[in-house]
């Protein structure tokens, strides 16, 4: 059975950059046919076009960009008034996670991450992969 893996901006950016250590960890987890995932505002917060973003786009190609509902709005909306936050696109990031069972998010920002993780009514929590 695969897993659950979610994008946030960071890891976007590291494929873009085309940053080999990332790019072997997304590999791995195509091969091992994990559910890969990028919220819709994840996308729209890195996508610029252009040639800079082939490696990008090629990355992508394995992942299923998934559109932010009203339930994980909203749940993102709490997770933001719990940590303090204020940047919706983590919050949506870790909203994501927790309504798809993902066992990993994928980061370049942890401290943030953790930081809407840290509601004590969140009992599961899924790993982070720094990038």
């Amino acid at each position: 059975m695969s897993d659950t893996v979610v994008y946030d901006a960071g890891a976007l950016l590291a494929a873009e950059r085309n940053d080999r250590r990332f790019l072997v960890r997304h590999r791995r987890l195509v091969q091992h046919e994990d559910r890969l995932l990028v919220p819709a505002p994840v996308l729209a917060q890195v996508w610029r076009g252009g040639r800079r973003q082939v490696m990008l786009s090629r990355m992508l190609r394995a992942c299923d960009v998934v559109t932010t509902t009203e339930t994980v709005a909203r749940s993102a909306g709490v997770l933001l008034a719990s940590s303090g936050t204020s940047d919706a696109v983590d919050a949506i990031v870790v909203a994501t996670a927790l309504a798809e069972r993902a066992v990993l998010v994928a980061t370049s920002g942890p401290d943030d991450i953790e930081l809407l993780f840290g509601d004590p009514a969140i009992h599961v929590k899924p790993g982070l992969l720094v990038v």
